[in-house]
């Protein structure tokens, strides 16, 4: 069975199912399958990307035991798309479209960058997925923003124009960041510099929360006993008092700063969802009332950060949900599938 998408005027473009979605990180390769028009996404395969060596080795294991192959692929990387590529930024994986498209035998494939995915799975999103922080995000207000820490850091938006979702990918995590208050001063000299910078991804992705981390330790003369992120986080949870809870109030401060400046560059009225692997790990350390005072200290457009809503995704598998939209609604999206096919049409 197959579904139409929008094309040039007068064209038809097809999905055929089984259709398979893959959302694909500097760690973590996850993978779901919808058999046919009418069946509801089934996740397949979580595995570790450093396993193989591209995306198509990945397919192949997770679609190992199906019967029936996948006759197209929606996939999305964490790295900016290029034509019909992606270099993942954080992994030695360069997604081809239509390399992959030959090495699977597929009839159809689309590339996404991961948080053009995000930001296209909102529409998708059910209500008991998201944990509220402050104002409850209203939908259908105007411009909706997602954006999360992981591996790297991830920023998109989405805009509706004619009944169809539009979205809007993002590179702020490559931007320049800088502290804010006496305390950030204190640390900041004294974080490590990624590719001689410091930047939102440098300071807000896994590895990011350690800088944090070690520079606060620098700057107040601590000794260290946790070093890592999982260790960091461990002794956060087990100790709210600790100085490892004291670096991930730090964190989640910085998260709200920057996710107020996002809603304001975007005018963000339809609310700011937050995503990644990290945060949902931390939430019970979530002082609600702090981050919104971070997320509003936007003078002088401080009005227009109050009246956006901000809550946590806390379902990992959301953006697979929302591909699996994509292809059974593909017409409810504003997407050049003609130019972005991985097979040429006939």
């Amino acid at each position: 069975m197959s579904n139409p998408l929008p094309n040039s005027p007068g064209a038809c473009f097809m999905f055929q199912f089984p259709l398979l979605v893959s959302d694909v990180g500097g760690t973590n390769a996850r993978f779901g399958l919808i058999d046919h028009a009418e069946a509801p996404l089934e996740i397949i395969a979580r595995l570790h990307t450093k396993d193989f060596a591209g995306l198509a080795e990945a397919t192949q294991e997770a679609t190992r035991t199906l019967v029936n192959k996948p006759r197209s692929l929606i996939a999305c990387g964490a790295g900016p798309v290029d034509g019909l590529k992606l270099k993942l930024t954080n992994a030695n994986w360069l997604i081809d479209g239509p390399r992959e498209a030959q090495k699977l035998s597929l009839a159809a494939g689309l590339l996404l960058n991961d948080f053009e995915a995000q930001a296209l799975s909102l529409p998708a999103i059910k209500r008991d997925w998201l944990h509220v922080i402050g104002p409850d995000i209203a939908p259908g207000t105007g411009p909706r923003l997602i954006l999360g820490p992981g591996t790297g850091l991830g920023i998109g938006a989405l805009i509706e124009t004619d009944g169809r979702h539009v979205p809007v990918s993002s590179e702020a995590c490559h931007i320049d960041f800088g502290p804010v208050g006496a305390d950030e001063e204190a640390f900041w000299p004294l974080l490590e510099r990624v590719y001689g910078r410091v930047t939102t991804e440098s300071v807000m992705n896994g590895a990011g929360l350690v800088r944090i981390h070690k520079a606060r330790a620098a700057a107040l003369n601590v000794t260290l006993a946790a070093e890592d992120g999982p260790a960091i986080t461990e002794a956060a949870l087990a100790n709210p008092g600790s100085f490892e809870a004291q670096t991930i109030a730090a964190y989640w401060n910085i998260i709200a700063r920057f996710a107020g400046d996002m809603a304001i560059t975007f005018a963000a009225t339809g609310g700011v969802t937050l995503a990644g692997g990290i945060l949902p790990r931390i939430v019970s350390l979530l002082n609600a009332t702090h981050f919104r005072a971070a997320f509003e200290n936007k003078a002088p457009v401080a009005a227009l950060a109050q009246r956006v809503g901000t809550a946590l995704l806390v379902n990992p598998d959301a953006v697979l949900h929302g591909m699996a939209a994509i292809g059974m609604r593909p017409n409810s999206y504003a997407i050049d599938y003609s130019a972005r096919n991985w097979v040429p049409a006939a």
